[in-house]
């Protein structure tokens, strides 16, 4: 679908503002309702794995609370996916070899 870190943040980007577009029209609920489903589904399709699975499962979960529109879930996925998770990667690369010295 998506496969480039920067088309992914511009569809996240327009996903997070889809699912806050309920808000100024004041029935959110119902939207909601529909949306929910498919923003976490989307989810799992742009980040494929564990960790998009479960991105899925909250957004869906986060899209159905009331009041909760305004997170930006896809964007916060993106963050953790090429911001936070790449960092903690090459940080467990690194291995330290202990050698005793008699």
């Amino acid at each position: 679908m998506f496969q480039s870190k920067r088309s992914k943040l511009i569809a996240g980007i327009v996903l997070d503002l889809i699912g806050m577009a309920s808000v100024p029209l004041g029935f959110t609920e119902i939207l909601d309702l529909g949306w929910a489903p498919i923003a976490g589904y989307l989810m799992t399709k742009l980040y494929p794995g564990k960790s998009g699975v479960a991105a899925g499962v909250l957004t869906t979960i986060e899209e159905l609370m009331p009041g909760m529109d305004v997170i930006p879930s896809f964007t916060i996925m993106w963050c953790y996916t090429y911001l936070l998770k790449s960092t903690d990667k090459k940080e467990s690369d690194k291995s330290v070899i202990d050698v005793d010295h008699l």
